[in-house]
């Protein structure tokens, strides 16, 4: 069993190859490759977290498409003064196949 931990817009993410994520938007087109930063390497029973063995580890997305999130409405309410304030908000988000996870 092969898979890696990357970071991923802030986050990370647990992902094997075929695997599909959500993460915050890439400056990347649709169906080109992009490479993910590996933080964890597990590979059978041989698990790598060293920076200079994940150097040598490289895994590649491919981008699906360039998507946003659910709304968020964010209500403020002060009582007996009059004071309201609504806002909204949507997460601009880019879904991601992990296509290779190889090591050199």
């Amino acid at each position: 069993m092969v898979y890696a931990v990357v970071r991923a817009g802030g986050r990370q993410e647990k992902v094997e190859v075929g695997s599909i994520i959500t993460v915050d938007r890439l400056s990347a087109e649709a169906k080109k490759a992009v490479t993910l930063a590996p933080v964890l390497f597990v590979d059978g029973d041989t698990v790598t977290h060293d920076k200079k063995e994940l150097a040598k580890v490289t895994v590649t997305a491919e981008v699906l498409e360039d998507l946003r999130g659910p709304k968020i409405v964010i209500q403020k309410f002060k009582n007996k003064s009059g004071y309201k304030k609504r806002q909204g908000f949507r997460a601009e988000l880019t879904k991601l196949k992990v296509t290779n996870i190889a090591k050199k």
